[in-house]
């Protein structure tokens, strides 16, 4: 405990932040990046010291108020802290590690402890080993859609089956703030209508945007936003369109690889193709390089998938149906993309 009080002595911290203040700009960065990494390291060991107390409480629901108390946080924090705590220490020790040698800092190492959090011990051991060399240095954006990335690959029928439970799970909700405010939020709303509808907002209030008008875009957007929930004119009239990259394996159900919606991220096949097959969808062929994947040609024509191949698809969903019911489908474009060539419907 010594030792690690000596780490962070206030008269060296005093001397560190004195000098900080005659330093150029380079060495600014360079002190920046050195407190990162020596923060991060810092942060295994607190993960560590937490893992510790909650086996010497043999896991028990009050470590999470017990890491809040003594640590002033709010339960929710103190349940994700202890949470990815017990991950890192046991099923994604390459993880740890790299907040060890400074190259990932605790929020991002808790987006792959989130990420894995469903999967069996081994295979979270199998996606901690695929992003050793994969998210050291990179933003918490980045890692989370890596994490999920290589979650929903490992294991892709899980995946499928968690989204739909999730996706189950949307609800409305109502935070009051302080004087005169309150929020309002879709929570585990399908990612393809959330999607559409925020382009929709944002699309309108850009459109607003003038040099007249004083409010800013966030302004506008949950105006925007309001409105449209009050009076506006919403309904089947209105297309937003986002793109679904997905191979042309997946989009016939011949593997389970993960596709990725622009703006999100990873989504499980099974739900991939739920988009893609929705009442609106319509295809787009895309041609792109086999090694590179760069697009040599852009298809000019879109159309409907024929009768004969959503006759496959019935047939094929006999073999590979998911649970649920199907979700009204909203316009979206979709890329479905193997090496040779991509398919897009919208």
């Amino acid at each position: 405990m010594a030792l690690l009080e000596s780490l962070t002595d206030p008269e060296v911290l005093a001397a560190v932040n004195a000098a900080a203040n005659v330093l150029d700009d380079k060495d600014s960065v360079a002190l920046a990046q050195a407190a990162s990494a020596g923060i991060a390291r810092l942060e295994a060991v607190r993960f560590r010291a937490l893992a510790q107390l909650n086996r010497h409480r043999d896991g028990a629901r009050s470590v999470t108020q017990e890491v809040a108390l003594e640590l002033s946080l709010v339960d929710n924090h103190a349940g994700a802290l202890v949470a990815a705590a017990d991950a890192l220490t046991t099923r994604l020790p390459r993880t740890l590690n790299l907040m060890d040698e400074g190259k990932l800092a605790g929020f991002s190492a808790m987006k792959v402890a989130t990420a894995t959090a469903w999967l069996s011990d081994e295979d979270a051991l199998a996606v901690d080993a695929l992003l050793e060399d994969r998210i050291g240095d990179k933003n918490p954006d980045q890692v989370r859609k890596a994490a999920n990335h290589a979650a929903n690959t490992i294991d892709p029928e899980g995946a499928g089956k968690r989204a739909e439970q999730h996706r189950e799970g949307r609800r409305l909700t109502v935070r009051q703030g302080e004087t005169g405010v309150a929020s309002i939020e879709v929570e585990d709303g399908p990612v393809e209508k959330v999607a559409a509808a925020y382009q929709r907002i944002d699309r309108e209030a850009r459109a607003l945007k003038t040099k007249e008008e004083p409010r800013t875009l966030d302004q506008l957007r949950a105006d925007v936003a309001l409105d449209l929930l009050l009076g506006g004119q919403g309904g089947a009239s209105e297309r937003s369109e986002v793109f679904l990259y997905m191979d042309l394996f997946t989009y016939l159900g011949l593997n389970e690889d993960p596709a990725e919606l622009a703006g999100h991220g990873t989504i499980p096949a099974a739900l991939a193709r739920e988009i893609a097959e929705g009442g609106n969808s319509v295809l787009r062929r895309i041609i792109t390089d086999p090694l590179s994947g760069q697009i040599l040609d852009l298809g000019r024509d879109r159309y409907r998938p024929t009768a004969g191949l959503a006759e496959f698809v019935r047939v094929r969903d006999r073999e590979c149906r998911r649970p649920g019911v199907r979700h009204e489908a909203l316009s979206t474009i979709v890329e479905v993309k193997d090496l040779h060539h991509c398919y897009v419907a919208s």
